[in-house]
């Protein structure tokens, strides 16, 4: 049977340490590295102490199996640490604790830190108590007694009082370390803590009896939550506070910095199959900035963006920028499995739920991109405020499921060396004639580096599928985007007919001149007239 318990690091920096390298160091690399093992960690969270002894600082991750910490799997974390992390560590003054669950209590309604917002979460009040039963052979089984039998229904009485955990000394611990229980209360932003309710619980004629007979020592201290770890790196605030030369690199390369022209975050996010989606996360470095989330189309990657953000970074300097790289771009989950639309739409959702972004301000989409915000908005209103859906249609035809798998005949010619040939075909399809001979090299070199596989089990999103009938149902306000010679004219049509099913009360569409299936790369000044007053 699994052992739930909780890994907790007590931690103070060295005077060496300047606080945002500690901080951008912790919430970028460190932290995001164990919460992306969800089948090991069920959160991460750090704390800030309210008082001024030291340690100052206070992280603590739930674990579903405390025996999971006892494996290579975890070990080599630690294991096979960055340059920087090694560094770093090497500054701080740190105290580790291993612990068993062995009673819980939470309030009617209580969500924890992970499965609510920063808005909710930031701020909530942590007791720790730390407990040292004395010799007496039956003091831990009287200090536990006392606890779940009186103590937690006591502390429950404290206004503002949401959960309390009890845990014990790890068994993976046992001879190395002194058994003690650690008592972790947690309460609202505004709470009743030293309250007449607080009194009450300690001066109580079995909690007198019980500390006076079995207990060695006990310590209380209070801390205050400040960050929620996401299984994506997010700091751009500290990070922009770092010199110009601090960029990282991981050791797998799999995520980096910058911060020599603006802060800038590359990482990924795992989905539930497996696969890893990349993203990269800049513009406006506040926690709470508003984020604008950006949809590819197939066989592209997040750099087709470029041109439009180069506008928009100018232009609304308030915003946070994210955009990713669709599945199918670098790999597919093994053993394959081909994408449906309702694949790539929750991928969707557990990117922002990776990042902890609740509500976007927008989410701008094109193409297969386009068709994901719209399946987006129907099925999860509630996490954006607005959206932009350009060049798609809201159905697939028969013909056009077709049409993708000969795209695939065609990729996979020559042991997948067609995918060059396939570039320059969609290109072709793709651009206005006007459009300049680099734009276009630009994009065939982009879309000749997607992976074949991933094409051919990615480009499903696009088959069978029909969005049309709940539009209607759609509470998202939506506005449709299209390049005036996408499919020789005929998308604007298509769009024209279905803009009206949109919410009941329709979207207007606007038409960027001059461009074709991908107006945000051949006309981005235009694209950007198009969609500004909207956003």
């Amino acid at each position: 049977m699994p052992t739930p318990g909780l890994l907790q690091a007590l931690m103070h920096p060295k005077p060496t340490l300047e606080p945002p390298v500690f901080d951008e160091w912790y919430q970028n690399e460190h932290g995001p590295t164990r919460v992306r093992m969800p089948d090991i960690f069920g959160n991460g969270l750090r704390y800030r102490a309210l008082d001024d002894r030291e340690p100052k600082f206070a992280a603590i991750y739930d674990v579903k199996d405390i025996h999971d910490l006892e494996t290579d799997r975890y070990l080599t974390l630690r294991a096979n640490r960055s340059k920087r992390e090694a560094s770093v560590v090497a500054q701080i003054h740190i105290t580790r604790g291993f612990w068993d669950l062995i009673h819980e209590k939470s309030a009617d309604g209580f969500k924890a830190p992970e499965d609510t917002t920063d808005q909710d979460a930031l701020g909530r009040v942590l007791l720790a108590v730390d407990l040292t039963p004395n010799e007496d052979p039956q003091a831990k089984g009287e200090l536990q007694k006392w606890y779940e039998e009186e103590h937690v229904n006591m502390l429950a009485k404290i206004p503002g009082w949401l959960r309390s955990r009890m845990y014990k000394t790890s068994v993976i611990e046992d001879g190395k370390a002194t058994f003690k229980f650690l008592g972790l209360h947690e309460f609202a932003k505004s709470h009743g803590i030293g309250g007449p309710e607080t009194q009450a619980a300690l001066a109580t004629p079995r909690a007198r009896e019980v500390m006076s007979k079995y207990a060695a020592s006990s310590d209380r201290r209070m801390y205050e939550l400040f960050y929620v770890f996401g299984s994506g790196a997010r700091d751009l605030e500290n990070l922009s506070k770092l010199p110009s030369d601090a960029a990282f690199v991981s050791t797998d390369e799999r995520t980096r910095t910058l911060v020599a022209t603006g802060p800038v975050i590359e990482s990924y996010v795992p989905m539930s199959d497996g696969l890893d989606l990349p993203y990269r996360l800049e513009g406006n470095k506040a926690t709470d900035a508003p984020t604008v989330a950006f949809c590819n189309s197939l066989l592209t990657d997040l750099h087709m963006w470029d041109p439009l953000i180069e506008l928009l970074k100018k232009e609304r300097p308030d915003l946070r920028i994210l955009r990713y790289d669709v599945r199918g771009r670098h790999a597919i989950p093994q053993p394959p499995k081909a994408a449906t639309l309702d694949t790539v739409t929750a991928d969707l959702h557990a990117l922002l739920d990776g990042l902890r972004i609740p509500k976007p301000e927008a989410l701008v989409g094109v193409s297969m991109g386009g068709a994901t915000t719209l399946s987006f908005a129907i099925q999860h209103p509630d996490r954006l405020k607005k959206f932009v859906a350009c060049d798609f249609n809201v159905t697939s035809s028969a013909a056009n499921t077709q049409a993708w798998k000969d795209r695939i005949a065609v990729a996979e010619e020559d042991n997948g060396q067609g995918i060059k040939k396939l570039a320059e075909q969609t290109v072709a399809r793709w651009f206005h004639p006007d459009t300049k001979p680099e734009i276009k090299g630009w994009m065939v070199d982009m879309v000749a580096r997607n992976d074949v596989q991933g094409f051919a089990n990615s480009c499903t999103a696009l088959w069978d599928y029909d969005l049309k009938p709940n539009m209607g149902a759609c509470t998202a306000p939506g506005l449709f985007v299209v390049g005036e010679v996408d499919g020789k004219g005929a998308l604007v049509k298509a769009m024209d007919g279905f803009k009206g099913e949109l919410g009941g009360h329709g979207a207007e569409l606007k038409v960027v001149s001059g461009a074709g299936h991908l107006p945000m790369c051949e006309q981005p000044q235009g694209f950007w007239d198009a969609i500004r007053e909207f956003l």
